[in-house]
């Protein structure tokens, strides 16, 4: 049975939880970091030298990094259908938003949810909360401008694209900020929101 290693509340954890659902795959899942610590251990570092997490250990195949994770299990159990197809450019086209929202998305928004979730308010560095603010929605105005056109990242139907960027607009529409108006992006959200798995594996769990 593939095994899942990381906390259920690290947003990279839950993508490589919910594409699992998505691909019933069978799965046994194992806290890690934050709280429960571990990943700065002998015997985790020698599995990932990074000491971050989600890593998976698939019978003996190891592999660290969240895309590549949800990527790998895609191809390994669902090649030719929605969530990973065969057409060469719409695969290309959903790396393009994954690799996007690791390099741009997620910086933006790290900042933000640290500041107000993970640091006491006395703490908080509010003009760098704010400017990551003032980031992350300028990276959701992209978001917002493809989704004119498209129901999903991945074009017209759900796909591995659209896995990266969800937990992170969920912490969008719920921590406790300014907001603009994005009504393409919002209605994606939604339509995300109605999936099983990521009600179970995200919007339950909460933001933490």
């Amino acid at each position: 049975m593939l095994k899942i290693l990381g906390r259920a509340t690290s947003s990279n954890v839950q993508k490589v939880v919910w594409v699992c659902e998505e691909l019933n795959v069978a799965y046994g899942r194992i806290d890690i970091g934050g709280p429960f610590g571990g990943n700065d251990q002998a015997d985790y570092l020698s599995i990932n030298p990074n000491g971050r997490i989600p890593t998976i250990d698939d019978d003996g195949f190891v592999l660290w990094g969240s895309n590549a994770i949800v990527r790998y299990l895609a191809d390994k159990h669902g090649a030719g259908t929605p969530l990973r197809p065969d057409d060469v450019q719409a695969r290309a086209s959903a790396d393009r938003w994954m690799d996007w929202a690791l390099s741009t998305l997620a910086g933006t928004h790290v900042p933000v949810y640290q500041g107000l979730i993970r640091t006491a308010a006395a703490d908080r560095n509010m003009a760098r909360i704010e400017a990551a603010r003032d980031g992350w929605a300028k990276a959701n105005q992209v978001l917002e401008n493809w989704l004119v056109d498209h129901q999903y990242l991945s074009g017209d139907a759900f796909g591995i694209a659209d896995i990266p960027a969800s937990p992170l607009t969920f912490r969008w529409f719920n921590l406790d900020i300014e907001r603009e108006e994005f009504p393409n992006l919002r209605r994606w959200h939604q339509t995300i929101c109605e999936r099983p798995a990521f009600r179970e594996h995200v919007i339950d769990i909460g933001i933490h």
